[in-house]
């Protein structure tokens, strides 16, 4: 039996929406949110840690956006002049034990100057990285610190269905729900899985079903799309003598 013809799609580059509207917040990320977006911090320097894929870089760009805060790479702070920043207001991305030290001191000694604020990003808290300059963990010791955890699932729910949303793809909400207990747990991934998906469906001119989702999570996302065959795992989720439980 000859397969259904399938539509042509361009493979666009789509980029993560980092706005502040764009920005979910949960239980999960709302102690991290309320207090990185505070007008008043209790110290001139917040530590924002937590694994990547977490969101942290997404927080730290919508406090920038709400401050007009300048972002650099801790990779760059050995070649940059603190004082000659257009902000008193920095944000630190992805900090760590490969941080310059004397670079980042300096850089907090100019921010508490000019009367501004830091916000630091990094994978592992400052008491992991091992700091030798006194100064400077002293410092970080100082600073107030919050976490982000990897996204749960009600949070990963309401990415994916506000990402299929800004697509105006409608995608049935137990579908949604089913990805989100399944897919690698990271705001990075929900972009990429909603982009395959959406092409997916199109190139089938048809809609977003468990069955699709469950065949592009089991090849990974990054095969040429594809028609589900429908492989074993796909088969396995359309077994209607599965529990529904288990579905």
């Amino acid at each position: 039996m000859a397969e259904p013809p399938r539509q042509l799609t361009l493979a666009l580059p789509v980029e993560a929406a980092l706005g502040s509207d764009d920005y979910v917040v949960s239980t999960a990320n709302r102690a991290a949110f309320d207090l990185v977006t505070a007008e008043l911090w209790p110290s001139d320097v917040l530590l924002l840690i937590g694994p990547e894929g977490a969101g942290k870089t997404h927080l730290a760009t919508v406090f920038a956006a709400a401050t007009g805060a300048v972002t650099v790479a801790a990779s760059d702070l050995a070649d940059l002049d603190p004082l000659a920043l257009a902000s008193a207001t920095v944000v630190v991305e992805d900090a760590g034990e490969d941080t310059d030290e004397r670079a980042l001191f300096h850089l907090l000694n100019a921010v508490r100057q000019r009367g501004g604020r830091c916000l630091i990003t990094a994978r592992r808290p400052p008491a992991a990285w091992d700091v030798d300059l006194a100064d400077l963990a002293s410092r970080l010791r100082a600073a107030v610190a919050t976490e982000l955890g990897l996204p749960d699932d009600p949070l990963l729910e309401a990415v994916l269905a506000k990402l299929f949303a800004d697509r105006q793809t409608t995608v049935d909400p137990a579908v949604v729900a089913f990805l989100a207990r399944r897919m690698e747990r990271s705001f990075a991934a929900a972009v990429h899985l909603v982009d395959v998906l959406d092409r997916e469906a199109l190139a089938a001119k048809g809609p977003i079903t468990r069955v699709l989702a469950a065949a592009v999570l089991a090849r990974g996302f990054d095969a040429e799309p594809q028609l589900p065959g429908l492989d074993a795992a796909a088969a396995e989720e359309n077994n209607p003598s599965r529990n529904d439980d288990e579905r």
